[in-house]
């Protein structure tokens, strides 16, 4: 039996950035990952389909666990501007990064390249241990501790567990936490595109009828990343069409912005589906990212909303620590739960009013549309307040909101 004081399921993203953040409040971390990565990122791999664009907190906290530059030095690919269009009306509004005294507004990153840097990031910290690969088998909550069997035999407690285990939360189904879900009804269709026209750092984003198609920057002057949301009978459709016609039929959708498009890559349709747990913390659990709540990517933020989990509880688990306090305790938990339902609510109810508006093809909604994004456009002082939501300045908590890249905002 090995004693914890913060065991992890899960080693994504969310659940590494955790572990690499509470290295030095001296606490004891365990990850129980059951698929690590499988090989070493070179930059002469194929550009992976499943992308995030992280946004200025994010980039903030993976600065603070010292995982940045090495994520700089693999590849990613910044993005000086933004740019949104309805397709059947004349609305379309447009960020610049320059105009706002900024080098860029984010970054587009394939998940393996932030995983794999935390990764080994994680594997170098003294007060961190991986259990991979391995996942749980079964949890006894005790009233001081968790105690946890692992699938390769291993035998854990723990005063917290973290469920940081996906969408599909083995321990949030196992903890008996309710889940509120919709379906979409549409999937992303995920892919690599060669354009024939360079993208210029933009990050561009059509509405169309029934759909959605960002194209994202990646490294590349000539490649894109693309997201394209679709109802399910279309998006699986445009996944098996002939290359040729695919191209075609992107390249109009897209209005021809950058000339011709072509599919230099396989292509993946993923579900797309709205998950909220009724709570984000109950005794001896916590949990983050996915597993807590999952939204519509049309606004890119569901990687940058469970890295703002991380950032709140690293924030909230030391203080506790330092407090002397039972960090396990539901009581001591109820500040960050309350403050990350309250953000994943704004976000999941913003998104699901800005995917309805941007529904269909109905006249009033056609006009409504164009009417309000020439006057987030134009009005003063809306712009601004859009571009810090979408770099997350509004989500950072107390003790990451010192950076000289937020203070220009």
């Amino acid at each position: 039996m090995q004693s914890f004081d913060v065991v992890i399921a899960g080693g994504g993203m969310v659940g590494l950035a955790l572990a690499c953040g509470l290295q030095g409040s001296g606490l004891r971390i365990a990850i129980v990952e059951e698929h690590p990565p499988t090989e070493a990122f070179s930059a002469n791999n194929e550009h992976a389909l499943r992308v995030s664009a992280i946004n200025a907190a994010s980039e903030r906290l993976l600065a603070y666990l010292g995982v940045w530059q090495h994520i700089l030095e693999m590849r990613v690919s910044p993005y000086q501007g933004m740019e949104v269009w309805d397709q059947d009306n004349f609305g379309r509004i447009q960020f610049n990064a320059a105009e706002n005294g900024l080098t860029h507004l984010g970054h587009i990153i394939e998940n393996d390249v932030i995983r794999q840097a935390l990764w080994q990031r994680a594997e170098s910290l003294p007060d961190v241990t991986i259990f991979t690969p391995s996942s749980f088998k079964n949890v006894a909550w005790g009233e001081n501790e968790a105690f946890i069997t692992l699938s390769d035999g291993n035998m854990l407690t723990s005063r917290l567990v973290i469920g940081a285990d996906g969408a599909h939360s083995w321990l949030r189904q196992h903890a008996d936490i309710p889940l509120t879900f919709w379906d979409y009804e549409h999937h992303a269709l995920v892919a690599t595109i060669r354009t024939e026209e360079p993208h210029e750092g933009v990050a561009r984003q059509v509405f169309h009828g029934d759909g959605i198609l960002a194209f994202l920057p990646l490294s590349d002057p000539h490649l894109c990343s693309i997201v394209w949301s679709l109802p399910v009978e279309s998006a699986q459709q445009c996944k098996n069409m002939p290359a040729e016609l695919f191209n075609q039929q992107l390249s109009a959708t897209f209005d021809m912005r950058l000339g011709h498009s072509e599919l230099i890559s396989s292509r993946q349709t993923i579900p797309l589906v709205g998950r909220y747990a009724r709570n984000f913390a109950a005794h001896r659990l916590a949990l983050l990212g996915d597993a807590a709540h999952t939204i519509h990517p049309l606004a890119g933020q569901g990687v940058n909303l469970g890295l703002m989990d991380v950032a709140e509880l690293i924030g909230e688990l030391k203080r506790l620590h330092r407090q002397g306090k039972d960090i396990g305790q539901y009581l001591y938990l109820g500040r960050f739960e309350r403050r990350r339902k309250h953000s994943a609510a704004v976000m999941l109810a913003g998104m699901q009013g800005f995917r309805q508006l941007f529904d269909g093809n109905n006249p009033a909604k056609r006009l409504l549309r164009g009417v309000g994004l020439s006057l987030a456009e134009h009005l003063p002082g809306i712009k601004p307040q859009l571009l810090r939501h979408a770099m997350g300045l509004n989500d950072l908590p107390d003790w990451l909101s010192q950076s000289s890249l937020i203070e220009k905002i």
